[in-house]
């Protein structure tokens, strides 16, 4: 029972039917020439499913101030459309939504549109690998007065009102920042001057957009970086825009990009923040947001229960399950957001299109509607080359009796969109349970999340009236006689290594190792292999359980979530000891190259904390009864202990069924790991899976006649 959610609120002029607001997320759907039908079919359709109050993605006060070229440019006459579009489609289902207004400072990038970004003074940006301009004091001005003109074209757009973007290291947070306020005027020297942009820039939007709109300003309740603003800056910028009236109300985001303290990702604690949200509340009298890592309306509920915010803001959440509010309130299975990132502000960094891994049609909902069961927009998978690829469009064809072979991410998804578009399905699975790689990701730490994923399609399956056969292994066309398709979903097998020893006993595989909760690794591991499954065993193997995961990460990253100091800045993390020594091994120079580039460097970071050794750039000479042998790029043998070798060394498709159907003639398709092991990641498997309903489509129209010469 939700107690507090449920409970209707205020923010400034507007009454809110609960305390969830949509956070703001930055889609890459912007810049698309469309009118703005993208947007609003997003916007709106969340809209529709509850969300009360919905923040957009950053709207350009100017191009200079852009995070990249599919950003919307509030004061930009040729957006209009699209910005009004969304306004009027969230008010058409029965939302409230604020544009947040955005400036990314020296975080922008030259190349979007070859200007050079802008900050306080001249200082490097690592993230966005440039030196920016030092604004003059009137071309501060004229930033101030591209807020102002924004929230009066956000009024004019029919925008309930705005979100004022101060937080993670943008263009206001680098101006309350000693580290990038190096001035001496006006604008800097002190904390009082280094705040003044932020009050001067709350100010111009308050009287721009009037009392009768709203104003939330979202600050960083902690940068993480050295020379940030401290705790007491934070707290005093909180009062100050508080008693001015600037704001209705303080939403606490957390961190800089250029820290080195993870905040958004899966390996954070859920709730880690909310100690920061809550220091806030106790320090003014405007309504309190809290956001990141809460991913469920339990979760928020035990937040605002607690005291620790009078909101709670969810951005990811909505992508993973646009009905997360309306499931909600109907006590219905959710399909939780994983904080993978690989869709979303992956795709984001790099000014991409976002989607969701666990959830294709996010981002995606126009593409998903108009899909039609023709032959021209449906894709046979496994019927031509290795890379092709089934098209993400869901039909809906005449119902047919379809049998889904595996229930790993792609078979699960293909099975619950089969059902959906009206298909008698049947899933067989050989394990106990569907699941196939997500089971074995559930037991890596951080990703505990991925069960509910599996919790999530149980549900739906069943819902749909979906036949699921567990323990049921299928390796021949003749069990499916009767069906009219087959999608073989069989996933992947762990690659075998050509190396001598590697028939010992203390060898296993990635999968055995996490399939088996029994498995005993002794003292010492040699993981052979450092891509992303090898990173993730090194993660497990190395991790020290503790019955307070947010009391340890706090520990490890130096963070006193008293609010009395707020990190150790020396970024020299604090080492774990453990009693296991763990050695990840590989040929080439890079550990985890294909983890998404906001996960990548904190799961790495947490495993130089745990102590594991990394290895890079050698070669195996063998495996011994107690050690594996390499040679390193000098070409010296070093002798690595291990009591168990585990051989992560990447994946072959599972796809010997498919030979057995195509003799039978049995009409199918091959989708995730079965038809393509290489690049296979989850966001495909899921991708193709939401795909199924026209490849299959496809196959039941026939063969499609050649067009005369």
């Amino acid at each position: 029972m939700l107690e507090h959610v449920w409970r209707q609120g205020t923010i400034g002029p507007l009454n809110t039917p609960h305390r969830i607001v949509m956070g703001s997320m930055h889609l890459g759907l912007e810049g698309l020439k469309d009118g703005g039908a993208a947007l609003a079919a997003f916007y709106g359709e969340r809209a529709s499913a509850g969300a009360g109050v919905i923040v957009t993605g950053g709207a350009a006060v100017s191009r200079v101030g852009a995070g990249g070229r599919n950003y919307s440019f509030v004061n930009d006459e040729a957006d209009t459309p699209k910005l009004s579009r969304v306004a009027a489609a969230v008010h058409a289902a029965g939302g409230l939504v604020l544009l947040q207004l955005f400036h990314a400072g020296r975080y922008a990038y030259e190349q979007s549109f070859g200007l050079q970004p802008v900050a306080p003074s001249a200082v490097y940006s690592r993230y966005s690998r440039c030196e920016p301009h030092p604004l003059s004091h009137e071309e501060i001005l004229e930033t101030i007065d591209d807020f102002a003109r924004g929230a009066r074209r956000a009024r004019e757009l029919g925008f309930d009102g705005v979100e004022i973007m101060g937080s993670e290291g943008y263009l206001i947070d680098q101006f309350l920042a000693p580290a990038t306020n190096l001035r001496d005027d006006e604008w800097g020297g002190d904390p009082e001057r280094r705040m003044r942009f932020a009050l001067e820039v709350g100010a111009a939007v308050r009287d721009a957009i009037g009392p009768e709109r709203a104003v939330v300003y979202r600050i960083s309740g902690a940068s993480f970086v050295e020379g940030g603003a401290t705790a007491d800056d934070v707290l005093e910028l909180a009062r100050a825009i508080a008693a001015d009236g600037v704001a209705d109300a303080l939403n606490i985001g957390m961190g800089w990009h250029e820290s080195r303290t993870p905040t958004v990702q899966a390996l954070v604690p859920h709730g880690a923040w909310t100690p920061w949200s809550r220091s806030v509340r106790e320090a003014v009298d405007v309504p309190v947001i809290a956001s990141n890592r809460i991913n469920t309306l339990e979760l928020a509920d035990a937040v605002l229960g607690a005291g620790d915010a009078d909101f709670v803001s969810m951005a990811r959440p909505f992508l993973a399950d646009a009905e997360i509010v309306a499931k909600g309130r109907d006590r219905r299975v959710v399909n939780l957001c994983i904080a993978c990132n690989q869709s979303c502000i992956d795709r984001s960094i790099f000014d991409r299109r976002v989607s969701c891994v666990v959830n294709p049609r996010a981002g995606y909902e126009l593409e998903f509607d108009r899909a039609r069961p023709t032959r021209s927009r449906a894709a046979v998978i496994g019927a031509g080359p290795a890379r092709s690829r089934v098209t993400v469009l869901a039909a809906r064809p005449p119902r047919s009796r379809v049998a889904v072979i595996g229930a790993g991410p792609a078979g699960m998804e293909a099975a619950r969109a089969l059902a959906a578009a009206g298909h008698a399905v049947s899933l067989f699975e050989a394990a106990g349970r569907i699941g196939g790689q997500f089971r074995m990701a559930c037991r890596i730490p951080g990703k505990e999340d991925f069960r509910r994923t599996i919790e999530y399609f149980e549900a739906e399956l069943a819902r749909l009236g979906a036949t699921v056969h567990l323990l049921s292994a299928v390796d021949d066309a003749r069990a499916l006689a009767g069906f009219d398709v087959v999608v073989l979903a069989t996933g992947v097998v762990p690659r075998a290594v050509n190396l001598p020893g590697s028939d010992l006993p203390h060898v296993v595989s990635y999968a055995q190792l996490l399939l088996d909760d029994d498995l005993d690794p002794g003292a010492s591991v040699a993981i052979i292999g450092a891509g992303g499954i090898g990173v993730d065993v090194a993660h497990l193997l190395s991790h020290r359980p503790d019955g307070d995961p947010r009391a340890s990460f706090y520990a490890r990253y130096g963070l006193h979530p008293s609010y009395e100091a707020e990190v150790s800045h020396n970024n020299s993390k604090k080492p774990q000891s453990h009693r296991r020594r763990v050695t990840l091994m590989r040929r080439g120079e890079r550990v985890g190259e294909r983890i998404g580039p906001s996960t990548r460097w904190a799961v790495v970071q947490e495993l130089r904390m745990a102590g594991v050794e990394i290895l890079t750039g050698i070669a195996y000479e063998r495996i011994e009864p107690d050690a594996v042998l390499v040679r390193d790029a000098a070409q010296a043998v070093r002798r690595i202990p291990a009591e168990m070798v585990v051989i992560a060394a990447g994946q072959e498709p599972e796809r010997a069924l498919a030979q057995s159907l195509s003799r039978a003639g049995l009409p199918h398709v091959v989708i995730g790991g079965a038809e393509a092991a290489t690049e296979l990641d989850a966001e495909r498997a899921f991708r193709e899976g939401a795909g199924t309903p026209a490849a299959v489509a496809e196959l039941l129209a026939g063969p499609v006649p050649r067009a005369s010469a």
